[in-house]
């Protein structure tokens, strides 16, 4: 066993602190160039439709291929690391991702952007897992709070300051410095892979199990275009959807007796055998779910329902940003505790900021908006640390890779999951309040009697009816956003009894 530690490039004694330091800086770099495009061009895509004389439906694409991309070849990365080894599989997608990044921002069609943004997903989808892998590699084990910190940040607060940075390159210039930006950073990281990443992972006995991954892959497609199109397509009451639903639970079904027979399967049954595992990736999909959701709700509540302005709505999101800063300090601070301190701490927090963002009205000012930001941004930062560490704690080192593609895998889907869920939920609510509340509006209600609820004025049922059917509409929507934090809370908090199952053993080195 410890010729194959050496032959994949794991076991190659303590490395000095400066090596330990550079390469966490590069594949802090790397991480932060693939996660900064989750949100970033999302603010563009007004710009982009103008420009590329595209309607929604087709501008939406943008977002929904790269997605898919991502989701297909974020599972893959151990593979590809079993065939072509660390440091030249990060090579690869740092030139492939830049490249066709730089494409995009030269893209003059539609369909040629479409393509070269499938080509930034696929490409970018194995720098992730790759670089936390290789960090928990090169650091020991009583340091990876630190380093875990550190990488964390560029992990999450990239996608947090990603929608203020984007709209205003998009708003003072032009949608293409959104992807120009980008090129700085993945020169800076190709020089820190060339000169310091070494070599490592690749496996000569190695047997791709093509037929799981296609699979595999047919069955996630089909996911993600369910969650990303059943909004648009009524859900259910769609051909469309139906028919995919039935192609992913048939795909998954064949996956799972392809893995269970195959030598070789393309994802590892015995990751499901480590309970700390299974429990970080219970906990991690959860933290999908709950990191980036009020970054899709947020924006258009402020803008919509309060009309604040683009730049007022970016303070509001940074104030997240600093809150996980701060966050992300003290977990390294923590990182000697056991790691369920931090656990229980931050999904305290993020709970608390959740239930707080439910009891909003449209009478909520600045402050009201960003203390929570401040303190949810504060619970993700100071649960990331302790999440990573106790997923691989008992991992053995080389598992890592296939365990680190499948655990931010998860986190993807439960941020699509749960963001489709509450579009649904806000789409739906909203429409139930408001034909109850235009039931009771009639000229012989003693309640529009009031000032306080008829605002101010008299009311002239001639008049003043799309004033009332605006504050209707209004006040329906607000109640479909309280129940979204509202449900955002309970998940939160309904996930506190997992951690009574996380033990403290350590990692296996073989």
């Amino acid at each position: 066993m410890e010729a194959h530690n050496a032959e994949v490039g794991y076991d190659r004694g303590p490395p000095d602190p400066a090596y330990k330091v550079l390469v966490l800086i590069t594949m802090a770099l790397s991480a932060m160039l693939y996660s900064l495009t989750i949100t970033m061009v999302n603010v563009a895509l007004p710009q982009l439709q103008g420009a590329l004389g595209a309607t929604q439906e087709q501008i939406a694409w943008v977002v929904t291929l790269n997605v898919v991309a991502t989701a297909v070849v974020t599972p893959l990365s151990g593979t590809l690391v079993a065939i072509l080894g660390q440091r030249r599989l990060l090579i690869w997608c740092v030139v492939g991702f830049t490249a066709s990044t730089m494409a995009c921002a030269a893209a003059n069609s539609l369909e040629s952007l479409l393509f070269f943004r499938v080509l930034q997903g696929a490409l970018g989808a194995p720098l992730v897992p790759m670089s936390q892998a290789i960090i928990l590699q090169t650091w020991p084990r009583e340091e990876h709070a630190k380093a875990n910190g550190f990488m964390g940040m560029s992990v999450v607060i990239g996608p947090a300051i990603a929608p203020s940075l984007g709209g205003y390159l998009a708003e003072e210039y032009d949608w293409r410095w959104v992807f120009l930006m980008m090129l700085p950073l993945g020169v800076a990281t190709l020089f820190g892979v060339l000169r310091w990443i070494r070599d490592g992972g690749r496996r000569a006995d190695f047997r791709f199990d093509f037929a799981g991954f296609t699979l595999f892959s047919i069955s996630i497609i089909s996911l993600q275009l369910i969650l990303d199109r059943g909004e648009q397509n009524d859900w259910f009451d769609s051909t469309l959807i139906i028919s995919l639903a039935v192609l992913m639970v048939m795909s998954f079904y064949m996956f799972v007796i392809n893995n269970c027979f195959n030598e070789q399967p393309f994802i590892n049954p015995r990751l499901f055998a480590n309970q700390n595992y299974v429990i970080g990736l219970i906990m991690v999909f959860v933290y999908g779910s709950l990191n980036f959701t009020p970054l899709v709700l947020l924006p258009p509540l402020l803008q919509n329902l309060k009309g604040y302005p683009d730049g007022l709505i970016g303070i509001v999101l940074a104030m997240r940003g600093v809150g996980m800063v701060v966050g992300f300090m003290v977990a390294a601070v923590m990182g000697r505790l056991d790691p369920r301190v931090g656990l229980v701490i931050g999904m305290v927090c993020v709970g608390a900021s959740g239930w707080a963002m439910s009891l909003y009205d449209l009478n909520i000012g600045m402050w009201d908006l960003s203390w929570p930001s401040v303190l949810q941004g504060f619970g993700c930062g100071v649960m990331w640390v302790p999440l990573s560490i106790v997923t691989f704690a008992t991992l053995p080192s080389n598992m890592l890779p296939d365990g680190s593609s499948l655990f931010h895998l998860l986190r993807n889907m439960g941020t699509s999951l749960f963001v489709a869920f509450n579009v649904f939920l806000l789409v739906r609510t909203s429409k139930i309040r408001y034909s109850e509340m235009v039931e009771t509006i009639s000229p012989f209600s003693e309640r529009l009697g009031y000032g306080e609820v008829r605002g101010i004025g008299a009311i002239d049922w001639i008049s003043s009816l799309g004033r009332l059917a605006s504050e209707a509409v209004r006040q329906s929507t607000m109640i479909g956003y309280n129940n979204c934090f509202y449900l955002y809370a309970l998940t939160c908090f309904a996930t506190l009894p997992i951690l009574a199952f996380v033990t403290t053993k350590k990692r296996i080195t073989t």
